[in-house]
């Protein structure tokens, strides 16, 4: 069901997160627009400026690793400055009550975590870009780590222990899912009694499965997204309002 407006979504949800006793909140892009950080896919999105690297051509083309590199360094100031949104105020408030046990994001930016969340209860199915990790062996780097070896030689840095690249630690196009991540967020798509899904646009699989194994294991589905989604069918609920206007209300609950 759509919501006819703002305050009889609001109200809706709030009744049934009143109702629920596990809540697993899945987040997009759009949960983060507020703070600063564009989303992807709408008119003006990073992928509308730039064209998506591949993991393979990351891992075939030192060019492409330099170009990966310039980037992330050019959105630094955007993603240093961010803080967390109503929205992710909000889930972290529920977590703290205990109605949330964990959240499945595919969002690479840390604001869950800095809201408040604890880092083993976030579940990134697309990784993070706080920080860096080599592509070989996996071992972590900090991005100063990284900058400082490519602006002094200009070239995107290799790892120390096995000299394999090293890029963020997120999931590129074309690079394998984290296996560990995908587990958790099916497990808790069968286990809990409220899946909301919060600015995703739903097309990215196999994440975009969740909502849909959610509602097929017995959870109620709330979608809430500036923009229609192929899966508002399967929903108890739909509400097309601002994020942040949507979920402001339970902030501090």
């Amino acid at each position: 069901m759509i919501a006819s407006d703002l305050r009889s979504g609001v109200e809706q949800l709030g009744d049934m997160i009143a109702e629920a006793s596990t809540i697993v909140p899945f987040t997009g892009a759009g949960i983060s627009t507020e703070c600063g950080i564009p989303d992807f896919r709408s008119p003006g999105g990073l992928w509308t400026r730039n064209r998506p690297i591949p993991f393979d051509e990351f891992v075939a083309s030192p060019e492409a690793r330099n170009e990966a590199w310039r980037r992330r360094f050019a959105m630094e100031p955007t993603f240093a400055a961010a803080r967390p949104g109503r929205g992710h105020r909000a889930l972290a408030s529920l977590y703290r009550a205990g109605k949330i046990p964990a959240i499945v994001t595919q969002n690479i930016d840390n604001l869950h975590q800095v809201s408040g969340f604890a880092g083993d209860h976030v579940v990134e199915l697309h990784g993070n870009t706080t920080y860096a990790r080599c592509i070989g062996c996996g071992e972590a780097y900090d991005l100063p780590w990284v900058k400082q070896r490519f602006d002094t030689s200009g070239r995107a840095p290799d790892c120390t222990v096995c000299e394999e690249p090293v890029k963020t630690a997120t999931i590129s196009f074309g690079q394998a899912m984290p296996e560990d991540a995908m587990r958790r967020a099916t497990e808790l798509a069968q286990q809990c009694d409220l899946f909301i899904a919060i600015g995703s646009s739903l097309v990215v699989w196999p994440a975009a499965g969740f909502p849909q194994l959610a509602r097929n294991c017995g959870a109620r589905l709330v979608i809430i997204n500036n923009e229609p989604t192929e899966q508002d069918d399967l929903a108890d609920l739909v509400i097309r309002h601002d994020i942040g206007e949507t979920l402001g209300p339970f902030v501090g609950n």
